[in-house]
């Protein structure tokens, strides 16, 4: 039973493509109804085999709008929006690897209804990884791109490394009321840490400007996600993908509902497909923990359990399919080649 009464406003939104190189590449939403939510998602031609692409926590499909195209020339791509995200159904009270699990079950079996890749990037990347574990006859391989892999289990994420846990529990502080919100106020307070004795702080002055454009675009658009398309693609990003998520979704780490389902030294165990580990840029700060998904040690630990996995660092912020496209195209499209057999490996490299 949810303790948190309210549903997504933009659900059953109907909006059209408008990413112009996406659209016109053949990409067209759709909504998949499981019997328990509806999920939104984009599908590309039916180019190839299926590769199905799992955004992080907080972003929806349009994050992987500069891969999309190159990677659909020889693949079928899905891209969604997972439950609590995008036009998807919101599901306050009910938010665990299980419930992401049984959609992704649904979402394969019912739609895709083939064996698929399943790529996914942060907590993407996890539910990629309950897939490759649970479902083998519907995973022909999978990528876990800068998956929070062991970092992203209590207590060691809260006690330990602690810095997406106090950045969850900040949003969940100043967006956790659905009805009553600013997204200004996400920015309010927030700091990053530079090095070991200095922070960069979001200005005051940029808070209230933001937060002035917010309201004039709601103001001007009732009823539809906050999209300033004269702000940068990260930040405009960033800000569409925010008014339109669930913030339950967050407090769930937070309150650890959200751990049911998914153990990850175990579910590593279980792995029998390929497997392409993507590692992106991390440190640590004094009481902070861990800046970033993973550290060595932890991608040591997936190849001793998964020996057969491969795994690849790239120099790119937590999001590399966004900060470094070709990089991740190049990343994917050589494991298909070199890793998974069959129709994933298309054509052979002239010699």
């Amino acid at each position: 039973m949810s303790t948190y009464p309210y549903r997504n406003p933009y659900e059953g939104l109907s909006e059209t493509i408008d990413i112009k190189a996406v659209r016109d590449a053949g990409f067209r939403q759709h909504r998949f109804d499981t019997g328990a939510v509806r999920l939104n998602y984009v599908v590309g031609p039916d180019n190839g085999p299926p590769l199905v692409l799992l955004p992080a926590q907080m972003g929806t499909w349009e994050s992987y709008q500069r891969v999309l195209v190159p990677l659909s020339r020889r693949l079928r791509v899905y891209a969604l929006d997972v439950r609590g995200h995008g036009t998807s159904s919101w599901t306050p009270g009910e938010y665990s690897w299980k419930h992401l699990g049984a959609d992704m079950t649904a979402f394969l079996s019912e739609v895709v209804r083939s064996p698929a890749v399943i790529a996914g990037n942060s907590s993407g990347g996890l539910l990629a990884l309950w897939c490759a574990a649970n479902l083998p006859d519907q995973v022909a391989a999978a990528i876990l791109e800068d998956a929070p892999v062991f970092s992203a289990e209590m207590p060691r994420f809260r006690d330990q490394d602690r810095f997406v846990y106090g950045g969850l529990k900040h949003l969940v502080d100043t967006l956790g009321d659905p009805h009553h919100r600013d997204l200004a106020d996400y920015f309010r307070g927030l700091t990053l840490p530079v090095s070991e004795t200095r922070e960069k702080r979001v200005p005051d002055w940029f808070v209230s400007f933001l937060s002035r454009r917010v309201q004039a675009f709601r103001t001007r658009h009732p009823g539809r996600p906050v999209d300033i398309p004269y702000f940068p693609l990260k930040l405009r990003l960033l800000l569409k993908c925010l008014s339109m998520y669930d913030v339950d979704f967050a407090r769930a780490f937070v309150d650890g509902r959200f751990y049911e389902g998914l153990d990850h030294a175990d579910a590593l165990t279980h792995v029998s497909c390929p497997l392409l580990v993507l590692h992106g840029d991390w440190r640590r700060v004094p009481g902070r923990g861990l800046v970033g998904a993973m550290d060595d040690e932890d991608a040591a630990r997936i190849r001793r359990l998964v020996p057969h996995s491969r795994y690849r660092k790239i120099k790119a912020n937590h999001v590399i399919h966004m900060s470094r496209p070709r990089r991740y195209v190049e990343a994917v499209n050589t494991f298909l080649r070199e890793d998974v057999s069959g129709e994933f490996a298309g054509p052979a490299r002239p010699a």
